[in-house]
């Protein structure tokens, strides 16, 4: 049994005497004998994992730190129309309030999954919540939608170190046989996180001594006891050697992904796709990334690992991530915009008319994680999983501001389902067939593209819906009220255009969901043809 010390994480520790890819305690490196006041359970008998107290109290910390996570993702939902109606913004600046957290997310990810490979986890993740802190604060005290969107972005800066680190510090106390056990809490803080944000979100913006700006500050206490709870729970090995920071591959993959983004986002609209605008931003996308890759292949120490991609698995399971992300983010988004601009409910109620979607995810997810674990194969399930998804979207494609809310609510149903056995089944195929020392990049890799795809999918849907509610409202009013379907404040329109900008709304969402529905696709091949492989029983 190794000693009770070898499991603290602290960055004033020498070498801890047990490596990431050993078994076994080296004899010169001999972990010193624990005081008997220390409060550290001991491990199991087998030596390489944490004991299940261990693990609970661990996750407790690691739990709060999701849930700030999810509800800062799903708060915002049904109350963006809101915000920007007393903002004045727009159906496109709509979008960017959600693109600029997932942009700064998106960017930063790989660099918190490689920083997690060679710095202390437990550091790396309070610094994260600190950063998501703030920038949470900063949303709050906005006073126009430039403001919000800047301050969204540090947001998500924290929030992208919280999606990579959470991942990577549950594979680093679970194996991958092990880790369904426990993916009933994970499914409980999704779920959670998932029913309260729109519920709380829409309750606080239609209580008039409260205001949107709460939809922000009421995560920060989440936050603050996710940092102290984590602070005072989270003890994994800590293996000391001298590190590089690929600085310069960083800036490149992050410089490259903003400057795509913002092309994709405002291309076809601010300025036309063929512009000199339009050329210069993607050339200087293609030039940062093609940089990167160079900068990838020479260091020592790379941001991303390029002999990941040599892995079979790695790579499906990467581009299978991108049409996950599309529907993960975009149905979530444009749903709650459905249900409110669309078919005229409040926020609340439209935070109602989403459980189908969430409480089947959670289901799902929680129940293959089980499965998964005593059989020990995931194959099935991802595969189910990927098909649901994309009939989910196609139904979805077929909704318009007529239909049936009893229709929608079963096709949000098999949406969630698709996400519940996809999401974290990827990353588990992933982390099975990675390398411990390539733990933390391989999973922000995978994270990665998923919200890459998400990015993507919430800029270029979001301007697919835009034009197509000018164009139906300009052809219901015979041009007259072209330009009120790109205001969200409808109640201050004429009740008869009013009717027709609800109309225009509800029928055009069902394009959205046909575009997510054909990279689906893509999710859905990729998921064929990856390799099953027996799950690891050892971290």
């Amino acid at each position: 049994m190794r000693s009770r010390s070898a499991l603290r994480e602290t960055t004033g520790s020498t070498h801890v005497g047990r490596s990431t890819t050993a078994g076994a305690l080296a004899p010169s490196t001999k972990a010193p004998p624990v005081p008997p006041s220390s409060p550290e359970p001991p491990v199991s008998a087998g030596g390489d994992q944490m004991t299940r107290r261990q693990i609970l109290k661990a996750l407790s910390g690691l739990l709060l730190a999701l849930l700030v996570a999810i509800l800062s993702s799903t708060i915002v939902t049904n109350a963006l129309p809101t915000i920007l109606a007393e903002l004045h913004g727009t159906q496109s600046q709509y979008t960017w309030v959600v693109t600029a957290t997932l942009l700064s997310a998106t960017a930063t990810t790989p660099v918190w999954g490689k920083l997690a490979d060679l710095f202390s986890k437990k550091a790396l993740m309070q610094a994260s919540i600190s950063l998501f802190a703030l920038g949470s604060v900063l949303c709050g005290l906005a006073t126009s939608v430039p403001m919000l969107i800047g301050f969204r972005a540090v947001q998500g800066l924290g929030l992208g170190g919280v999606q990579a680190l959470a991942a990577v510090i549950i594979a680093a106390m679970l194996s991958p046989r092990e880790r369904g056990r426990y993916s009933g809490y994970l499914g409980a803080a999704f779920a959670v996180g998932t029913v309260s944000g729109p519920l709380v979100g829409g309750l606080i913006v239609d209580t008039p001594w409260l205001g949107w700006r709460w939809c922000f500050f009421v995560v920060v206490p989440v936050a603050v006891a996710a940092f102290l709870v984590l602070g005072r729970t989270l003890r994994l090995p800590l293996v000391r050697r001298e590190v590089g920071i690929d600085w310069l591959g960083a800036t490149l993959i992050v410089g490259g992904v903003c400057l795509l983004l913002v092309w994709v986002s405002f291309a076809g609209g601010a300025f036309p796709w063929l512009s000199t605008t339009s050329l210069l931003l993607l050339g200087a996308a293609l030039l940062c990334l093609m940089g990167a890759v160079l900068v990838e292949r020479r260091v020592p120490e790379p941001v991303v690992p390029l002999r990941l991609f040599r892995d079979r698995t790695f790579t499906l399971a990467t581009v299978a991530g991108i049409g996950l992300g599309i529907a993960m983010f975009g149905g979530s988004l444009f749903i709650g915009q459905y249900f409110q601009l669309g078919r005229g409910h409040s926020p609340t109620e439209a935070g109602l008319l989403t459980l189908p979607l969430v409480l089947s995810l959670f289901m799902t997810s929680t129940a293959s994680g089980w499965l998964i674990s005593h059989w020990g194969r995931w194959k099935g399930f991802l595969t189910a999983g990927a098909i649901s998804l994309f009939a989910g979207l196609c139904l979805l494609a077929t909704i318009d501001h007529a239909t049936p809310l009893w229709l929608v609510g079963g096709y949000l149903a098999l949406l969630g389902s698709g996400v519940g056995l996809s999401m974290q089944n990827l990353v588990l195929a992933v982390q099975n067939n990675t390398r411990a020392e390539d733990l933390g990049a391989a999973t922000a890799t995978v994270t990665f593209f998923r919200s890459l795809g998400g990015a993507t999918g919430v800029s270029v849907l979001g301007a697919v819906l835009s034009g197509q509610v000018a164009t139906r409202v300009a052809a219901a009013t015979g041009g007259t009220a072209a330009d009120a379907g790109a205001s969200l404040d409808l109640a201050t329109l004429p009740e008869p255009l009013q009717d027709v900008v609800h109309t225009a709304y509800g029928d055009a969402t069902g394009l959205v969901f046909g575009l997510s529905a054909a990279a689906a696709v893509v999710t859905l091949l990729c998921v064929l043809f990856i390799r099953e492989v027996p799950l690891r029983t050892t971290v």
